[in-house]
């Protein structure tokens, strides 16, 4: 996988463009400087919590003696779950019931932009080659970046596109996020194969 590639499987996990009328729902009571201090303190934190399972979700994986394989057939279905719920999802939204308030981590940047799906990719990357780290922040730092853009520029967004055109560009993102989820899946499924058959 290359580092671009990383970065468009990232940008689409961290789904910018789905959390937008999220963003703007629970910030709405603060005034417009405010709203934009929090995103931004928001944003940084979830790069951080990312960054630190990037680094630190290996060593939780060697420890817990897991396989390359079965990490990336775990996050191929875990991806695949999270494509369905942007492709289909429940009314609530994906998160359910969101606190009244100033938001603080909660659900901001945990787990609006770094959600499970985010750290499980992360922490996937990481396993699959560990002497590329520096590309994986390259493409988290790019994915991050692009999904930090879109949310500042929120209102503006949603004042041009509308909840329609969000709404079927999140459809979109979750159709390629469901296929990059298949691939993983079977070159993890493949893999394992080689390693039984001794291929």
């Amino acid at each position: 996988m290359t580092t671009l590639s990383a970065a468009l499987l990232l940008f689409l996990i961290l789904d910018p463009l789905g959390n937008i009328p999220i963003f703007l729902g629970l910030l709405k009571p603060l005034p417009e400087k405010r709203r934009r201090i929090v995103v931004a303190r928001e944003l940084v934190i979830a790069l951080v919590v990312l960054f630190v399972f990037l680094w630190g979700g290996i060593y939780v994986l060697e420890a817990m003696h897991l396989r390359q394989e079965s990490v990336s057939i775990a996050g191929g279905i875990v991806l695949f779950l999270i494509g369905l719920k942007m492709i289909f999802p429940s009314p609530e939204g994906m998160f359910g019931d969101l606190p009244d308030g100033e938001p603080f981590i909660v659900p901001l940047a945990i787990p609006m932009v770094a959600g499970p799906s985010g750290m499980a990719a992360v922490m996937l990357l990481a396993a699959q080659d560990p002497g590329r780290m520096l590309d994986w922040s390259l493409a988290l730092l790019l994915a991050w970046g692009a999904t930090a853009a879109l949310l500042l520029s929120a209102t503006s967004l949603y004042k041009v596109l509308g909840t329609r055109v969000l709404t079927a560009v999140e459809r979109l993102m979750g159709m390629l996020l469901v296929a990059l989820s298949v691939q993983m899946f079977m070159d993890g499924v493949a893999a394992w194969l080689g390693a039984v058959t001794g291929n």
